[in-house]
């Protein structure tokens, strides 16, 4: 049994940041139905093939362990069948632009008027208030808005955006996080609340540590590159040099100490010079030529079990190729292997929370419509003509 076993969660999000969210829902039990526009679906389906006949790997890693459903929304036939879902269904969630579920006739009000029971969950770039709230955004929308763009890269240098998805899957992770909540209020005051996520919010949040001095002196915080609040310089060369060839430590108290044995810089230890974080920075160059220079005598896995056996918190810089064989991410079930009816085998990425003992297998995103029919003669109770005779109106 999974914690969301029963849940059922009706979902008109496409790209990243609704079906990052859902998929994790997903994961957790939930029955997920992602509803999609007939002949068309979620557009990265299509937009970022790249192979013949495949749904692209950019959707297959966000629509795991989910079902499919074509529905024409802009069908009144196709909203009286949402309409009927939503009956027995606990969340619906969308990531459309603003004003698009209006156009429907599926506004918020509606759903909470008639469907007082549903969790209405919308993730905009902007929210659905505020000055703002009418402008679209895309991940490095959001994270110029959100601040973290600003503090990303070398002081010389211009702003930079981060290839990790903290405004598109950042958002998916505090809308799942409010679903949850909101799932919890229902059951105890017997009407559910909706969730509103801003993908400039979520990024703000996950921002907050960079915040600890504009607090305190009202400036905006200065990029400082590889700068961390133990070293000026956190990231040391390996052998044998290549692109990724890097580990990063922490050099605080003991550590640094350990580190100067190592090094060969025993008479080092207790220099007034390199005894305290604040002395180490004033001398960044200095103690990172130091560790540099030990460092690149070895390769950074080596690295790793010489520091990590001496409790130093250390690690090799791993590119995506390497994790996807990485010995601890296999055994925790991270890196996982799922069979696609269309590309066959391929290597996916696993569940990063674990519940209990249970197990939370990965299973192929569906192919477009897939289960259509499915839910309309199981769920709704549709006879076999009448799901021909939405095929041929358009409706499916």
């Amino acid at each position: 049994m999974l914690p969301l076993d029963g849940v059922t969660i009706l979902d008109l999000t496409q790209v990243q940041a609704g079906p990052s969210c859902t998929q994790l829902l997903a994961w957790l039990g939930a029955q997920v139905i992602k509803i999609e526009e007939p002949g068309k679906g979620d557009r990265t389906r299509w937009e970022m093939a790249d192979k013949e006949n495949s749904d692209s790997f950019y959707f297959l890693v966000f629509n795991s362990n989910k079902k499919s459903m074509t529905l024409n929304l802009k069908n009144k036939e196709g909203v009286s069948i949402l309409n009927r879902l939503l009956k027995m269904s606990d969340v619906i969630i969308e990531n459309y632009a603003p004003g698009r579920m209006d156009e429907f006739g599926l506004s918020k009000q509606y759903i909470s008027k008639n469907f007082p029971h549903v969790v209405y969950a919308s993730i905009k770039g902007f929210g659905n208030s505020g000055p703002n709230s009418y402008l679209k955004s895309y991940e490095h929308v959001a994270q110029a808005a959100g601040g973290a763009m600003s503090t990303n890269g070398v002081t010389e240098g211009p702003p930079l955006f981060t290839s990790t998805g903290i405004g598109d899957s950042g958002s998916g992770l505090h809308c799942a996080i409010g679903i949850l909540a909101a799932l919890r209020q229902r059951d105890l005051c017997g009407e559910a609340p909706s969730v509103d996520i801003s993908m400039q919010d979520a990024v703000l949040n996950l921002l907050r540590v960079r915040f600890v001095e504009t607090f305190n002196d009202g400036l905006p915080v200065k990029r400082t590159g590889n700068s961390v609040w133990d070293s000026p310089k956190c990231v040391f060369p390996c052998k044998p040099y290549g692109p990724n060839d890097y580990v990063t430590m922490v050099i605080t108290g003991d550590a640094w100490e350990s580190l100067l044995a190592l090094s060969g810089n025993s008479d080092l230890i207790g220099n007034k010079k390199y005894d305290s974080e604040d002395s180490r920075k004033e001398r960044g160059d200095q103690v990172y030529d130091i560790i540099s220079n030990w460092t690149k005598k070895h390769s950074k896995n080596e690295i790793m079990n010489i520091l990590g056996d001496l409790g130093i918190p250390c690690s090799p810089v791993k590119d995506t190729a390497e994790l996807l064989n990485d010995e601890h991410l296999l055994h925790r079930k991270m890196i996982v292997n799922v069979n696609d009816p269309q590309r066959g085998e391929y290597k996916a990425i696993g569940s990063p929370i674990k519940v209990g003992d249970s197990e939370i297998d990965i299973t192929p995103p569906p192919l477009l419509g897939e289960n259509t029919e499915e839910i309309l003669e199981e769920m709704l109770g549709f006879k076999l003509h009448e799901i021909n005779s939405l095929k041929k109106n358009g409706v499916i």
